[in-house]
C-alpha cells in the first residue's frame, strides 16, 4: 500500500512529501494554515501559508513580524511535487480547506468548516478527493441547527425585552469569528452596540477585508454615562465574572454556541439564556459535506469523531475517528479513543489541552479584565 499523503505526527498533521505540516500544535519549519484561530494556529513557525483572506487574522494571531504567505483561493502551488490549494470552509474570514495531489490522490483537509450562510466569509466548497480529513465537533443528530436568521430574531427579541426592563444585554460568544457573524445579523436600529476589546481588534481586520459591519465601539472607549441599558454588549466568555463587567447595572447574560443545544449548558456557564449558534457544521451539514467529496475514506477529527465514524461505515465508508488536538467549539473536546488504522499512524500525545479555541489572546487595555 502506498503511504499516506497526510500522516499524524507528535507535531500535527503531516505530509511527508512535500515536508510541511497542516494545523501544527508546534512550531516548525513549515505551516500550512486552515485558519486563525487558537487550536490551529501556533506561533514561532519559520514560515506560513494561509488562505488570503485570513492572512492579517493569522498575524493576529502568531505575531506581525511572522513570516506568511497569502495564497488566493483555488490557486495551485506545487511544493516538492505535491500540488496544493487552498478552498473556502465558510468556518470563518478565511478559513480554508487545504487539498493535497501527489502522484494521482487527492486528500483534503478540512480544517473546520460550515455550510450554513455567513455574510461574513466565503462560503464553503466542496472539493472532490479520494481521502477527507473532516471535523466532526457536532457529529450527533441532536445537532442540527435553526437557520441563521431565526437566531438573529430571537436575539433582537431578547434584546428589545431587556431594554423595556432596563437591562443591559451581555450576550457571551467568541471573540474571533461569533462575534462578527452577530454583528453581521443584529438590527443595529434596536440601540447601540458595544464590544469587548479583543472582539475589537478581530473586528478591526473584517472591516479592513471589505466585511459590512455597523457601528460597535469597544466598551472603553464608551461616552462617559453611556446608556448601557439599551445596548448590546458582546464579550468574549473570559470576560464573565471579571472586574470589566461591573459597569453594567444588573446584565442579563446571554450566551451564543451550538452547545446551547445541550440541555444543561446554559446552566453550566451561568447565563439567562442561550442561542444555538455555531460557526461548524450541524449534523446534516457533516453529511452533506462528506458526501459531496466522494471521498471513499474518511478522517473524523475533534468532537464526536468515533459516532460519526460509525454512522459512516454504517453507510459504506471506509471512516476511523482521528485523535488531533483541534477542539472545535469549546467545551466538546472528546478524544477518540478507537485504533486508527495502520495506514494513519497515530499521535503519542496523550491529552491535548483544553482551551477555548476560539478567543483572540490579547494584551489587556489597563482596567480591562485579562483574556
Amino acid at each position: 500500500m502506498r503511504d499516506p499523503l497526510v500522516e499524524l505526527t507528535e507535531r500535527g498533521l503531516y505530509c511527508r512529501a512535500g515536508d510541511f505540516y497542516i494545523d501544527p500544535w508546534q512550531p516548525v519549519d513549515r505551516a500550512v494554515v486552515t485558519h486563525a484561530h487558537g487550536d490551529h494556529a501556533v506561533g514561532e513557525c519559520e514560515h506560513y501559508l494561509t488562505a488570503a483572506p485570513g492572512r492579517d487574522l493569522l498575524a493576529l494571531r502568531v505575531g506581525a513580524s511572522a513570516n506568511i504567505q497569502a495564497q488566493a483561493y483555488g490557486a495551485p502551488i506545487v511544493h516538492r511535487g505535491v500540488g496544493l490549494s487552498l478552498h473556502p470552509a465558510g468556518h470563518i474570514l478565511g478559513s480554508a480547506q487545504v487539498r493535497l495531489e501527489h502522484h494521482g490522490e487527492v486528500w483534503v483537509v478540512s480544517g473546520d468548516y460550515k455550510l450554513s450562510a455567513d455574510p461574513t466569509c466565503a462560503p464553503f466548497e466542496p472539493v472532490r478527493c479520494h481521502c477527507f480529513i473532516s471535523e466532526s465537533t457536532f457529529g450527533l443528530p441532536i445537532f442540527r441547527w435553526a437557520p441563521p436568521a431565526v437566531t438573529m430574531q430571537d436575539v433582537a427579541a431578547w434584546w428589545r425585552g431587556n431594554q423595556q426592563a432596563g437591562r443591559t444585554s451581555l450576550l457571551l460568544c467568541y471573540a474571533l469569528g461569533k462575534a462578527q457573524r452577530l454583528l453581521a445579523g443584529v438590527d443595529p436600529e434596536i440601540g447601540p452596540i458595544y464590544v469587548h476589546g479583543a472582539v475589537d481588534r478581530c473586528t478591526a481586520v473584517y472591516r479592513a477585508g471589505g466585511v459590512p459591519l455597523p457601528a460597535a465601539p469597544p466598551v472603553l472607549e464608551a461616552a462617559r454615562g453611556a446608556d448601557f441599558e439599551r445596548a448590546l454588549i458582546l464579550a468574549p466568555p473570559s470576560a464573565q465574572g471579571t472586574p470589566w463587567t461591573r459597569r453594567f447595572k444588573r446584565p442579563v447574560r446571554g450566551f451564543a454556541s451550538g452547545w446551547m443545544q445541550i440541555r444543561g449548558t446554559r446552566r453550566r456557564k451561568v447565563v439567562d439564556r442561550g442561542f444555538v449558534l455555531s460557526d461548524h457544521a450541524d449534523w446534516n451539514e457533516l453529511l452533506a459535506a462528506i458526501a459531496a467529496t466522494g471521498a471513499e475514506r474518511v478522517y473524523l477529527t475533534h468532537g464526536y469523531a468515533q459516532a460519526m465514524a460509525r454512522h459512516l461505515r454504517e453507510r459504506g465508508l471506509d471512516a476511523h475517528p482521528l485523535a488531533t488536538r483541534f477542539v472545535g467549539e469549546a467545551g466538546g473536546d472528546e478524544l477518540s479513543q478507537e485504533p486508527v488504522p495502520s495506514d494513519m499512524p497515530e499521535s503519542r500525545e496523550e491529552s491535548p489541552p483544553q482551551h477555548d479555541s476560539e478567543d483572540m489572546p490579547e494584551q489587556p487595555a489597563d482596567d480591562e479584565a485579562p483574556e
